[in-house]
């Protein structure tokens, strides 16, 4: 983690985006200066249990105010899945920090719509781990879809693409067998994954054994980490890959109809690790949405933790499209 200090006396925000896989924190003035931030892992309390969301949030606020008085902290945010369910040890640790306010808890829906535009009406579309669609009004939660975790739903998420890739690998096994024997390679896509999943040195004398015992020998949220094979495939022209990556974009663009009145001109934030950035989901996606939505502005979702000190500046009345341009960048 590192921090900066500022010796003025102004009032500050703080804000927070804290997530499985890691903690954010942004100090910064009503004007937009970022005066110090953190990054520490993940202190999702869900994902890590209370012990370890207090040290890692705990070490991030820390850090992020370095020298600065916490007293002059005048409004903060944090955005936490599951937010409204914060252990007590969560909320008990604002006192212990310094802090002489109680930030706010808003749910990572929200914030990722804030981190994305600061229009108060709006949707978010993210794929991430999972996938899920969410409306937004006033900033805050209205409703979603999907977001069904990995059993019932998710579609178009990492999690469904590696998940889809693993059943088309099985299908080839069983197009293959007998005929090639202990001896099998897989071409394609479907070679790429039997390696990613049993190594290189092949399935065996039984290979779909090989591959069902692999997939199921980790917990089920690990078949994520095969969508970047999906999407590297897919970039380069694999027919089978590029066919998951057309099935999962065509699912995301359902599951945001269900929260997304046709035709709506309200701004969209795409987030999440899937569309944040020019994959090839989010290249294949983008048409898609400009069909359906034409006349709709399109994001994507930035500094989290900017967008939490955003939300927090705008209950002391300061929430202006500058300042969210200066945190979110």
């Amino acid at each position: 983690m590192t921090g900066r200090q500022d010796a003025s006396a102004e009032p500050l925000v703080l804000g927070l985006d804290v997530g499985g896989t890691s903690t954010r924190a942004l100090v910064a003035t009503l004007d937009g200066r970022i005066l110090g931030t953190a990054h520490g892992a993940g202190g999702n309390p869900v994902a890590h249990g209370a012990e370890t969301a207090v040290r890692e949030i705990g070490g991030a606020v820390r850090t992020a105010l370095g020298a600065l008085d916490p007293g002059r902290v005048a409004a903060g945010v944090i955005g936490l899945a599951g937010g409204s369910l914060a252990p007590p040890e969560v909320l008990a640790l604002w006192p212990a920090v310094g802090l002489t306010v109680t930030p706010r808890l808003v749910g990572d829906a929200e914030l990722a719509h804030a981190a994305g535009t600061a229009a108060a009406d709006g949707t978010l579309l993210l794929s991430g781990t999972g996938a899920i669609a969410a409306e937004i009004r006033d900033h805050a939660l209205r409703r979603t879809a999907d977001g069904h975790g990995w059993l019932l739903g998710d579609r178009g998420s990492g999690l469904w693409l590696g998940r889809e890739a693993v059943s088309a690998a099985l299908t080839a096994v069983d197009r293959a067998l007998p005929h090639d024997g202990p001896s099998l390679r897989l071409p394609g896509l479907a070679g790429a994954i039997a390696e990613a999943l049993v190594g290189p040195d092949g399935l065996g004398s039984e290979p779909r054994s090989a591959l069902i015992a692999a997939a199921h020998a980790e917990a089920p949220a690990r078949l994520a980490r095969l969508a970047p094979i999906v999407l590297d495939r897919a970039a380069a022209g694999d027919p089978a890959a590029v066919a998951l990556v057309e099935r999962a974009a065509d699912h995301l663009i359902d599951t945001l109809a269900l929260v997304r009145e046709p035709d709506s001109p309200l701004p969209l934030v795409l987030a999440g690790g899937l569309l944040a950035s020019e994959t090839e989901l989010a290249v294949r996606l983008r048409p898609r949405l400009a069909a359906r939505w034409p006349d709709a502005a399109v994001s994507t979702a930035r500094n989290g933790a900017g967008a939490a000190a955003w939300l927090a500046a705008r209950t002391l009345g300061r929430g202006t499209a500058e300042l969210h341009r200066r945190l979110t960048a």
